[in-house]
């Protein structure tokens, strides 16, 4: 009994200046503070209530888990203090517009990022009108004979 309560005695130091370590190094990264100002592409006017998502990016440029939604305020702006410097993806979506993102990296103290939206884009298909695509219904319709017109 004494040998179990002296091992978990000795693994909750471990563990405790573990923590205490890593929170120590987490202050001595520095961290910046973001203005985000999203507005119209096609006339500079602001955008209110845009989603802007902030992810986190690897060394490797993959998006890793967690992130942090803002929202923009009637004239556009969001911000947050405390983002780590690095590789950062932001995302912007605001319903009628296009979906917006791109990758920033985050180096200085004080950073604004203006974003401009654009008007979504009109969308072509690849794909044609094939017969046998079509549905059954739509079938018996084209082989019916077409109606002649009395005389």
């Amino acid at each position: 009994m004494k040998r179990s309560l002296w091992i978990g005695v000795v693994l909750a130091l471990v563990v405790g200046f573990w923590m205490a370590g890593r929170s120590m190094a987490q202050e001595d990264e520095p961290v910046a503070s973001l203005r985000f100002l999203v507005v119209r592409d096609y006339n500079g006017k602001p955008v209110k209530n845009a989603s802007v998502v902030l992810h986190p990016v690897n060394k490797k440029g993959k998006q890793e888990r967690g992130g942090l939604q803002l929202k923009t305020n009637a004239e556009g702006r969001t911000s947050f203090d405390g983002i780590p410097y690095g590789p950062l993806r932001v995302q912007v979506l605001v319903p009628g517009f296009q979906t917006f993102g791109e990758d920033y990296d985050i180096s200085k103290p004080e950073m604004e990022i203006t974003i401009k939206l654009k008007r979504p884009q009109e969308q072509y298909s690849v794909y044609v009108d094939h017969p046998e695509e079509r549905k059954p219904e739509e079938k018996k319709d084209e082989q019916k004979p077409p109606e002649q017109k009395p005389q």
